[in-house]
């Protein structure tokens, strides 16, 4: 049988590349495979990338009957249903720490341009405000990141990677997660103790059905009227109704966002905000990140075509 591997979702043209030259590929496109390929077609298919956060349910697993492995492209896997791929022995594999660097640099410029307020800068500059004397949005000196305490919700790679950046700050770190880790900062046993502690609270936590709207509006009203909250995991983590109300009644400082709820669409009430900053899921969009990410789905392909064991596994 081919080495035939179904492209799920819409990926930059240069991982297509590289994988075309060892596997044979057919793309979906980012629609349903049966909407694009006949039942022979996919019945040759015995791997499948996808992004991570794209929904993937038994629905397609089961118009797939040869296939044996799911390959996320990134570190996330909570779009894939891993009941419906277990009960069919089917083995996912994603991308661990691939990215890391990239998305924990994110959460820094999101932070920075939050508390500094650089939108609202450039675009005094922009306007002609400044040369024309007009009065300035930032005529309030922010507080600087010395001294603020930074929470970070999820210590896994990106977590960490944020943890030491925000240390060389100058900043007080400390986290929750699932349990402790060998790292040198003081670990809160909940969340609601962590966002009692904290002034920024960085979001790097996996996406599941036990971290839904976790960040609701009382964990907001924890985090406080001086608190800004950084969100580079996924949007479903927090509930956006409820820290749309928090940013428009000044419950909390700011945010910065690269992730939500229903995504490519970021809703007009929050885009309208100023003490926000939005960028477009972005995290991982660097050009190493892209290389590394690429580099484990190839090597979790190989391994699987070879018969051996995914070297990325999902566990």
């Amino acid at each position: 049988m081919a080495d035939t591997v179904l492209i799920y979702s819409r990926f930059p043209k240069a991982m297509m590349a590289r994988i075309a030259q060892r596997f044979e590929l057919i793309d979906a496109a980012g629609k349903p495979p049966a909407d694009s390929f006949n039942a022979e077609q996919l019945a040759g298919v015995r791997a499948l990338i996808t992004a991570g956060g794209q929904p993937l349910g038994r629905d397609v697993l089961d118009t797939l009957p040869a296939l044996g492995a799911i390959i996320c492209y990134g570190t996330g896997y909570d779009g894939v249903d891993l009941k419906a791929a277990a009960d069919r022995a089917i083995v996912v594999g994603n991308s661990p720490a691939a990215n890391a660097s990239a998305v924990a640099d994110l959460a820094m410029t999101l932070l920075l341009a939050v508390t500094r307020r650089l939108l609202p800068a450039d675009a005094y500059v922009r306007s002609g405000g400044w040369a024309q004397a007009q009065p300035s949005p930032l005529l309030r000196p922010p507080r600087g990141l010395p001294g603020r305490r930074i929470g970070v919700y999820g210590m896994g790679e990106i977590g960490r990677k944020i943890a030491a950046r925000a240390a060389v700050f100058e900043t007080e770190v400390a986290y929750h997660s699932r349990s402790r880790h060998g790292v040198p900062y003081p670990y809160y046993p909940s969340l609601a103790a962590l966002v009692e502690w904290c002034d920024v609270l960085m979001i790097a936590v996996r996406a599941g059905a036990d971290t839904q709207h976790i960040i609701d509006a009382a964990m907001l009203r924890r985090l406080g009227a001086d608190g800004t909250l950084i969100n580079i995991s996924r949007g479903s983590v927090i509930d956006q109704a409820a820290l749309l109300a928090a940013l428009t009644d000044n419950a909390i400082a700011g945010a910065g966002l690269d992730v939500f709820e229903v995504e490519p669409h970021a809703p007009d009430a929050l885009s309208a905000l100023p003490n926000v900053v939005l960028t477009p899921h972005i995290g991982g969009h660097t050009q190493e990140a892209h290389v590394a990410m690429q580099d484990c789905v190839i090597e979790n392909l190989a391994s699987f075509f070879d018969g051996r064991p995914l070297p990325y596994a999902v566990k």
